[in-house]
């Protein structure tokens, strides 16, 4: 008898739930969605539970609040914040988790399990580039290419993957200029030039690796555990090296302080020599929407098969006026969901 009582109870609302289901089965599309605070329902929105302190507590997606979330460099600052247009829906990506900052005030644009922790893959370069901009003076200083910094899976210098080679490698004792490393890097993606770089910093991959969460401590970071100066998994301890799509968010924005950074990131191709000159090595930017997104400022890729494929970008408004960053975790069309994202932030968005 009970539980002819509860069908009847729950058969009006099927249709409901039925439909919920359906609003959201277009990839990419603009879902109409009831007003829900993420404080009282922390799960609906991929925050915490209610009641832990954190920044997001009392924060709205559905009607992006104005809301800083970290401290803003004053310079960079203009003062003004993206509002949503009246009228306008969420935002639906397909992603296993993505955010949208307001690179200037930090005002979240969008987000969808934003402190989700994940693998990260590559987009863990972003970081090492910070600390490589911060710790080495000058740039032109020649690093040593050690066996340790070239026993590295994955993509290297001279292989854009770990099965095919197409360039010349680069060999133990070699020697490259700091910016050149830092080219291969962020351009190329290659997991030897950032293990060099780690090496060269901080003496070992293990010691430059407590830098870097030192700084992401420093930095406020609290969803992040970085493992290597690359990104690559730890066999054995995957689990220990993760981030979010939100804390990567604020890492890229901290580093458009760098010009340096996101200059790199803008090269579709190029080349370098060992610090010799006898030795030549091709790069290619792995960032495809360079050549087919025109308000791109820069980017950076991410892959590894747990963490699947990933992107981080920057991008203005068509006056140049305002700089916002994306991040896609885990999203198989994240080319062309980025290209979504991004047109429809600066077409439903006012700065004001």
């Amino acid at each position: 008898m009970l539980n002819l009582i509860i069908t009847f109870l729950i058969i009006p609302f099927a249709p409901i739930w039925f439909y919920g289901d359906m609003a959201g089965s277009m990839r990419g599309t603009e879902v109409s969605m009831p007003s829900v605070s993420c404080q009282a329902e922390a799960d609906v929105c991929g925050l915490p539970p209610s009641g832990k302190e954190d920044a997001f507590d009392g924060f709205d997606a559905k009607k992006n609040e104005k809301y800083s979330i970290f401290p803003v460099d004053p310079v960079m600052a203009s003062g003004l914040v993206p509002t949503r247009k009246q009228g306008v829906s969420d935002l639906k990506i397909w992603a296993g988790s993505s955010v949208a900052i307001d690179a200037d005030s930090g005002t979240i644009i969008h987000y969808d399990n934003g402190r989700k922790r994940t693998q990260i893959a590559s987009l863990t370069k972003m970081m090492t580039a910070i600390l490589a901009i911060e710790n080495i003076e000058n740039l032109d200083e020649e690093v040593l290419i050690t066996k340790e910094a070239l026993r590295v899976d994955g993509t290297v210098v001279g292989c854009p993957t770990s099965v095919f080679c197409n360039g010349n490698q680069m060999f133990v004792g070699e020697k490259v200029r700091a910016k050149d490393l830092m080219r291969a890097m962020l351009m190329n993606s290659a997991n030897d030039s950032a293990t060099a770089l780690g090496i060269h910093i901080a003496g070992s991959p293990e010691k430059f690796v407590d830098m870097m969460n030192k700084k992401a401590k420093d930095m406020g970071l609290k969803e992040s555990n970085f493992c290597t100066p690359s990104g690559l998994e730890i066999d054995d301890h995957e689990d220990q090296c993760y981030s979010t799509a939100y804390d990567i968010a604020r890492i890229a924005a901290y580093s458009l302080k760098y010009e340096t950074i996101w200059n790199i990131m803008m090269v579709p191709d190029g080349r370098f020599y060992s610090a010799d000159g006898k030795y030549m090595h091709e790069l290619k930017n792995t960032d495809m929407l360079l050549a087919t997104m025109p308000n791109c400022i820069g980017g950076k890729t991410g892959f590894t098969p747990l963490a699947g494929k990933s992107l981080m970008m920057g991008a203005e408004d068509p006056a140049g006026k305002h700089r916002i960053i994306a991040v896609l975790l885990n999203d198989e069309q994240r080319w062309d969901d980025m290209k979504t994202l991004v047109d429809w932030i600066f077409n439903n968005h006012t700065w004001q």
